[in-house]
């Protein structure tokens, strides 16, 4: 059901996005784009998913040591896997890769992949609500900021109380003992792994990281812009960059095709580019931010001893294999 959603979103987006496109005037902007900055765009977005790596090693340092190589092959691997397949499979598939590699449990890994989405999301927001101080914004895109930001400080308050709910209260022997009684095993595995984060010192570390991640990206997007002939400044690149990426949280077809382009023209459009012109730009853009990984993630993907076939079986079969892991670990 999640998969038909994924493509009819993606179709719509496409259909809405290529309506009125011209095909000469984009054509001609792409050949005569500057492919200078088109490779530092290139290696700058690159350098976010090693900055990525990074991080993801500091939030699981409470759990063991994790070689930044392997973090690597294991987020360009996933990348790949996201590229192929819709609904974003490529999360589990790196978590089941560096479980495997670093001998770390696969929850435990799973459970800093929901701690990086929540710290991205707490950063896009804040974002957000930052440049909407700099920059103008039509009164929708402040509305939804206003919501996104009440909505992420009521789940981040959450996650705070929950971190110092376990630091009191399952820190003493007797009442871990009775509130394990009272809290499904599942949820005490999950509330046990953000305490463990949340309170490591490698955690204030992993924040400061993960700042490079966005603004690496935001470069690189204005760095293409620039070599599209779109002389935009760095802020108004920030802004469609945290359209895009708040656009394409949720999962959808492979390599967020449709949706990438839909969210690229709408973040443009605030800035009075032409539809027309802004459609290229994300067709341009989208191409060129996607085809480093086509060749990086399937080394990654060889290189962590699978093929397209087993990765096809291994990300199938992930939901069935992970709740017959956690089932055997209850008996």
């Amino acid at each position: 059901m999640l998969r038909i959603v994924g493509y009819t979103v993606a179709i719509g987006s496409l259909i809405w996005v290529l309506r009125d496109f011209h095909v000469v005037r984009a054509a001609h902007d792409m050949a005569n784009a500057d492919w200078r900055l088109v490779l530092v765009g290139m290696a700058l977005d690159v350098l976010s998913y090693g900055f990525q790596a990074i991080r993801w090693k500091l939030l699981l340092t409470p759990f063991g040591k994790v070689r930044t190589t392997r973090s690597v092959r294991s987020i360009f691997a996933g990348l790949f896997a996201n590229l192929v397949f819709p609904l974003r499979p490529g999360e589990f598939l790196r978590s089941y890769l560096l479980s495997n590699s670093e001998g770390i449990g696969l929850g435990r890994v799973l459970g800093s992949v929901g701690v990086e989405r929540f710290v991205d999301l707490v950063i896009a927001t804040a974002g957000l609500g930052i440049v909407s101080l700099v920059v103008t914004l039509p009164r929708r895109f402040d509305r939804a900021a206003d919501i996104l930001g009440v909505i992420i400080l009521a789940l981040l308050i959450v996650v705070v109380a929950l971190v110092f709910y376990i630091e009191f209260r399952l820190g003493r022997g007797k009442a871990q003992k009775n509130t394990e009684r009272r809290v499904p095993g599942r949820l005490m595995q999950a509330m046990i792994v953000l305490h463990a984060m949340g309170t490591a010192p490698s955690f204030y570390p992993a924040v400061a990281v993960s700042l490079m991640i966005p603004f690496c990206q935001a470069v690189a997007l204005w760095v293409l812009m620039h070599s599209y002939g779109m002389r935009l400044s760095f802020m108004a690149a920030v802004v469609v960059l945290l359209v895009i990426n708040l656009g394409v949280s949720l999962p959808n077809a492979p390599a967020n095709v449709g949706s990438y382009q839909f969210f690229c023209v709408l973040g443009l459009s605030i800035f009075q580019i032409d539809k027309s012109r802004a459609t290229g730009f994300s067709i341009f853009a989208f191409i060129a931010l996607t085809l480093p990984f086509v060749f990086l993630g399937f080394a990654a993907l060889l290189r962590s001893g699978l093929s397209l076939r087993s990765m096809r079986e291994k990300v199938s079969t992930f939901p069935r294999q992970s709740s017959s892991r956690t089932q055997l670990k209850r008996n």
